[in-house]
Parts: C-alpha cells; sequence; structure tokens
C-alpha cells in the first residue's frame, strides 16, 4: 500500500547508549512527500538527538517504537542503508577536509555526478562554479561557503528527505536571508522534502508544518503560528513574539 507520507515516526523513544534515561519520549509525528517541517525547542530540548536517530547515527538507540521511511520500517538498519533508501543529514557544523577540492567532496557523495550537475548545483547555492570547483574544504573558506558547499552535495545526493540540522546556526543576517533562498532552490531542485531543526523563526514561514520539542516530547504540532504562539508561551517570549499572533 502507497502512501504520500516520506517519514512516519511511531512512539518514538531513544537515548545514547551511556544513558539510561531517554533523551526523547513518545515523539510521533508525519512528513508528507515534498513537504518542509521545521522543529523547534529550547536547548536541550532533544532537536538534534532526533535528527541524528533518524539517520540512525550509532550514537543513539531506540528502546522503542518505529521509524518507517517511505514505506519501509528503518527503526534498526545502519546508517548507510537509509543513506542509500534516501535519507540524508547535514549536520550543523560542516567539517573541514584538508587537500579535498568541493569537486572531489561533491563527486566522493554522489559518484558518477558529472561536472555540469556539480556547477548546477554550486550555482543554486550561491557559489561561482569556476571559482569553487577547485577550492579546498580548509581552513580559507568561510564558514557561509562550507554550509553552501554541503547544501550543493546533499541536492547532488537527489535525496528524498534531506535533514538539516540548525544550517542557519553561527550566520549573519545576510547569509540567514540567503540561506532561507537557497532552501527553497533546494526545494525545487530536488523535490525532496525537508526536515529543518532550527532555534529561528523565519523558516517556519517556509514550513508546511512546525513541530514544538521540550524535554523530549512534542508538546506542540501543526501549522507555525500555532506553534509559534505555544513557544512564546513556554519560554516566556511573549512581547517578541507578538507577530506571530
Amino acid at each position: 500500500m502507497t502512501t504520500e507520507n516520506i517519514l512516519k515516526i511511531e512512539n518514538l523513544s531513544a537515548l545514547t547508549l551511556n544513558q539510561a534515561k531517554p533523551i526523547l519520549s513518545h515523539i510521533s509525528l508525519t512528513l508528507k512527500k515534498a513537504s518542509t517541517t521545521v522543529i523547534m525547542g529550547p536547548n536541550g530540548s532533544g532537536k538534534s538527538t532526533l535528527a541524528h536517530t533518524i539517520m540512525g547515527l550509532p550514537r543513539f538507540k531506540v528502546s522503542q517504537g518505529k521509524i518507517i521511511f517511505n514505506n519501509q520500517d528503518i527503526t534498526y538498519l545502519p546508517t548507510f542503508k537509509r543513506a542509500k533508501l534516501g535519507l540524508t543529514l547535514a549536520f550543523q557544523e560542516p567539517a573541514y577536509f584538508e587537500g579535498i577540492t568541493t569537486q572531489g567532496f561533491i563527486q566522493a557523495g554522489s559518484p558518477g555526478i558529472t561536472i555540469s550537475e556539480i556547477e548546477k548545483y554550486l550555482k543554486l547555492v550561491g557559489l561561482e562554479p569556476k571559482k569553487f570547483l577547485q577550492r579546498k574544504l580548509d581552513q580559507t573558506l568561510s564558514g557561509g561557503e562550507r554550509k553552501r558547499i554541503e547544501l550543493a552535495s546533499v541536492m547532488a545526493m537527489k535525496a528524498k528527505l534531506i535533514i538539516l540540522d540548525e544550517p542557519d546556526s553561527g550566520l549573519d543576517i545576510i547569509l540567514y536571508r540567503e540561506l532561507y533562498s537557497i532552501l527553497e532552490n533546494i526545494k525545487k531542485a530536488t523535490k525532496a522534502s525537508i526536515l529543518m531543526i532550527t532555534h529561528r523563526e523565519e523558516p517556519g514561514f517556509l514550513a508546511d508544518q512546525a513541530i514544538l520539542l521540550h524535554q523530549g516530547t512534542i508538546m506542540a504540532q501543526g501549522d507555525f503560528r500555532s506553534v509559534m504562539r505555544r513557544y512564546c508561551q513556554l519560554v516566556g517570549r511573549k512581547k517578541t513574539c507578538s507577530y506571530v499572533k
């Protein structure tokens, strides 16, 4: 039986391997195909843990529940098999790869990709291919440039679900605005679903749904404005959040 859902999480609880107490408790949510979902919440609420658990990173263990991706139960699949099915995760802080060029980095994640395809994805994230194809992924790149290159590599993988763990972290206000335009480019170019972990309100206006996590549980779920109102009540930001009334 087919479904319009790309991801369904049922009553999920998860913990780290060295802890007995769950970080996530009884999480249930659904993401539709070609949709954008933002997950918000205070520091320590379990946002990144949820992203990493969905991706199957070995540090985290599912103690109960199911993760269904594109109609397949992936709850206990290793990370590389999830990636082969079309699931990918972009980390909050892109890694440095001394000696590897932008072209080599993107080709490593997408064997067989053509140079023209790489150039297309670099343009979609606002980078000039002639300047960046042979640039090394080292300390000479700015944080914004590394973030763009990682997003280009994510597009090149042609994933069905892209998880972005705080892609707006550490960027100045100009790059914030460019980032949200880039995310729209990614969605149009790949037709993928996007699950974005964020501390900021702006991405919510691009989203089809928002989810509020607090202390490892879902406190609110639905349209962005209603979820944001609940978030403001939770953290005492009623004045600064007046625009979501």
